[in-house]
This record gives C-alpha cells, structure tokens and sequence, in this order.
C-alpha cells in the first residue's frame, strides 16, 4: 500500500462508501466488527482491504489519510428504534454513544477531511446537531432515507438536488424484519458516495510524519507496549 495517500471506513460492512476512491486509484481499508472477509479487493489500481476487527482495540496505519468515514451502529441511537428504548435502558445507550465517541476520536486523529454518518436519533440531543441531513434521492437514487452527517477537518457535503423528485421509494425505511434488516438499511447510497468523491478529491500532499507517533499515543491509538501498526 505504499505510494498512495490512505482511505480509511471504520464500522463499513460493504465498501460502498470507499469505492469510488478505489477506482481513482486509492489504498482503502474498511474495519468492522462484522466483518465476513478478510482479503483485499483490487480496482482500477486501487484496492479494499476489509478488517474484521473491533475499534476499540484497532490500531490503524500510521500513514497520510487522504479522507475518513465512520458509520457507527445505530441499533441503540436512532428513533426508527425508539419503541425498544426503555427495553434497552441506559446501557445500551451508553454502547452506542461509546462507539459514537471512538469512531470521533479516530476520524480526528487521522487529521484528514472525515465524515459520520448515523441515522436521525439521539445523537443530536447527547452530543451535537448534525452538519447535514441528506437523502439518497439528492444525489440520483430513488430512495427515501434521512441521514445525518457530523463533519470535520475541512469535509465537503456535496450539493444535491433540493426538490424531491418523482418516483421516490421507501424500500429500506420500509423494509420487513429480519436477520439482516439493519446491515441492509444502512448500506449507502452510491450516488451518495460518488458525490462525496468528487466534492472532495483533491491532490495528495505526501505523508504523516513520524513526529505524530506522540498524538497516536495520547489518541490512545498504541498498544500497551507502544507498538504501532504502520
């Protein structure tokens, strides 16, 4: 992977959201707990690299991130599932406002443009109101699926088309329960993450000095022994 500035999705089952920079050529990683594979897929010179593991004990690339994306589990945060609240009771929550919190701390600490995603929930009454909400249907998908976006380190929200079109559907809000119902709802748009791409594709500017190994440590990001994974 050397040569190429890194992009890097923490809590990304698919790699939709890293795709288009592969097929520009970039390095990526996709890490989630959930993770089936374990291999690297090659794209136009790029390539995705999909890491079962689980953040709070993943220590990433010490290299030059070119953009970070997070997209934290929402089965304790979103409102679609306020009904099991009081089922769930203050633990859940704290779960996933902990997840939340590292996903933060990773984005951050990468020092490039980076992006959350979660769901409309209680995200903007425990931490903060959301940069953007977006629709997949402002960016070429025919679906309806509000989604909130926390941005930081200079991250471009895309334009997109303000008056919803004809023939929206509501496929993933309305989708039957199953085993695999919150994987498939919180699979992005591709219109979505193409035009991230192109609001944010910029030329690379080199690599991490080894000088930020000290913020590695104070981010928490190094192993008991000081070990780092670059």
């Amino acid at each position: 992977m050397a040569g190429k500035d890194i992009v890097i999705s923490f809590c990304e089952y698919t790699g939709n959201m890293v795709r288009p920079w592969a097929e520009a050529g970039y390095p990526c990683i996709c890490v989630d707990i959930h993770q089936e594979r374990d291999n690297e897929t090659f794209l136009s010179g790029g390539s995705i690299t999909y890491v079962q593991a689980d953040l709070f004990d993943y220590i990433p690339p010490l290299r030059k991130y070119r953009i970070a994306f997070a997209f934290p589990e929402c089965t304790n945060l979103a409102v679609s599932g306020a009904r099991w609240f009081q089922e769930k009771g203050l633990r859940g929550l704290a779960k996933g406002i902990s997840l939340v919190e590292r996903c933060q701390q990773l984005c951050v600490w990468s020092e490039a443009p980076y992006m959350i995603e979660n769901p409309v929930g209680v995200l903007s009454s425990y931490w903060r109101k959301p940069d953007a909400i977006v629709q997949p249907w402002m960016y070429g998908d025919l679906e309806s699926k509000a989604t909130c976006l926390w941005t930081g380190n200079g991250f471009v929200v895309p334009d997109g088309l303000t008056a919803k079109p004809e023939g929206v559907k509501e496929t993933v809000w309305k989708m039957p329960p199953s085993e695999d119902r919150g994987r498939l709802r919180s699979v992005m748009s591709q219109g979505f993450a193409s035009a991230v791409f192109k609001a944010n594709h910029v030329p690379e500017t080199g690599y991490l000095s080894t000088s930020t190994k000290g913020m590695v440590q104070e981010a928490g990001l190094s192993d008991s022994e000081g070990h780092y994974n670059y």
